[in-house]
């Protein structure tokens, strides 16, 4: 009893002719088996086609009715349509594929249409083959169209089946070099076993290119998570690297006695270092000198990824780096504000400033004219008499006629004179601890205005 034939429609893709003639959706039909999976595409029309054939050679039409052609939308220009489309074309396949009639899965057109193998049956879902599933397996084709493979390899599990073909091709792409190196050199069997080496490499190379692109078109659609993409890409990476190296030693010219037996199946450490591959290490031979034009080594970030995937990656972080640079011209000009803002305050408390001296002055000079008071009233003391009351008129007369306006206006000003200038004296210290506070704030602001010229030179781009 042969397993059933899964058969889906997960993507559609959208197909330009070469010759210029109008776009079409073409419907990826996926068929999965237990030990292959591959793609047919296959266009509206191709299904009304397949409709009518079997409703002719099976006496009576599929179980589920075909979707209606749209005259007024098309696909091409509609998602909506298109998805709707393809629902209904994925019921109408599996409604002939999975059901006990076998009716229309048993027609020449059904095999012909998803291309299976003519004979026996082999494309029943669920019956019983005049051949076994496996040796039906074995006469589908390893790889269809490149369109084809491409839409296979954007569905997650067709993927992991793609990926078990590629490493099948490469391990039977290493058998026959194992098999070239064992017969003698020269001969038409070496040559047949080189050739056949070569054919699968280059099947194997076709695939790596369609894995490699559906794990891009997976991570655009979102269909996988972050750790199982980053572990495909790095099955990707592996796969290639093994290639890269069976497709040197494919170029070598082997033979019996070429230093390598036809039991091993892995090359040694001369063969890799003969080949330029070989493994980093502490006995690995690395070049001595400068290199002039030698490219910049892999990253752990950049191995992975193809000439897109690294330009992406540029692209990425050049805007990181703007989205830093960005933020630092935020910050100077924080800075730029909170220094004007400092400006502004010092230049504030300077006018202040200036207000104080200008009291100072006058206080300094009332400060001058109660001294000379206090030594008239000190002379006056000192004097006897009638003397005494005439060397102050005296002195009275020869004083400035503002000392007299003084004394007019304020009777027994020398007391309040004295007092006032312990009063200036004391101002007078005030002022000196205001004028170190202004030198700390002037050393400020020239600080930050530092600051801030530093800041703008580092966001300036270079010339």
């Amino acid at each position: 009893m042969a397993p059933p034939l899964e058969i889906s429609i997960p993507t559609t893709s959208l197909h330009t002719p070469a010759d210029g003639s109008k776009p079409y959706t073409l419907y990826n039909i996926t068929l999965r088996m237990p030990l292959r999976s591959f793609v047919v595409q296959k266009r509206y029309s191709e299904f009304a086609a397949l409709h009518r054939t079997l409703a002719s050679q099976a006496g009576a039409p599929p179980p589920e009715p075909l979707p209606a052609k749209s005259w007024l939308r098309s696909t091409v220009s509609s998602p909506a349509l298109t998805e709707q489309r393809r629902a209904a074309l994925e019921r109408y396949l599996r409604a002939i594929a999975e059901p006990p009639d076998r009716r229309w899965r048993d027609t020449p057109a059904w095999r012909a249409f998803l291309n299976l193998p003519g004979g026996g049956g082999g494309g029943g879902g669920g019956a019983t083959a005049s051949v076994s599933g496996a040796s039906v397996e074995a006469r589908l084709p390893a790889i269809g169209p490149r369109d084809a493979t491409l839409a296979a390899a954007s569905d997650p599990a067709t993927w992991v089946d793609l990926h078990k073909e590629m490493k099948d091709l490469l391990k039977a792409a290493r058998a026959g070099m194992d098999r070239r190196e064992g017969l003698p050199a020269g001969s038409v069997e070496q040559m047949e076993a080189g050739t056949a080496a070569k054919k699968e490499l280059i099947k194997a190379g076709s695939l790596l290119f369609a894995l490699a692109g559906g794990l891009d078109v997976m991570k655009k659609a979102g269909k996988l998570g972050e750790g199982e993409l980053r572990r495909r890409k790095d099955l990707i990476a592996a796969a290639k690297e093994e290639k890269a190296w069976l497709d040197q030693w494919a170029l070598r010219s082997g033979g019996r006695g070429g230093g390598r037996g036809a039991s091993q199946g892995v090359a040694s450490e001369s063969d890799r270092a003969a080949l330029g591959v070989a493994r980093d290490g502490p006995t690995a031979r690395r070049p001595v000198g400068r290199t002039i034009g030698r490219p910049l080594p892999e990253t752990e970030r950049t191995r992975e990824l193809d000439n897109a995937g690294v330009l992406q990656l540029q692209k990425e972080e050049m805007a990181e780096q703007e989205q830093r640079v960005n933020e630092i011209g935020r910050t100077v000009q924080q800075l730029k504000a909170n220094a004007i803002a400092i400006d502004e305050e010092l230049t504030y408390q300077l006018g202040q400033l200036d207000h104080l001296n200008e009291a100072v002055d006058a206080h300094e000079r009332k400060l001058a004219i109660a001294n000379r008071r206090v030594k008239n009233l000190a002379s006056s003391a000192a004097s006897s008499g009638g003397s005494s009351a005439a060397a102050p008129e005296t002195t009275g007369a020869a004083e400035p006629e503002e000392e007299k306006t003084e004394d007019q206006q304020a009777p027994g000003g020398g007391v309040v004179d004295a007092v006032l200038l312990l009063v200036v004296r004391c101002v007078l210290a005030g002022v000196k601890g205001v004028v170190v506070l202004e030198w700390v704030l002037i050393k400020v602001s020239e600080a930050l205005a530092w600051a801030v010229d530093l800041g703008m030179l580092l966001v300036q781009p270079p010339n």
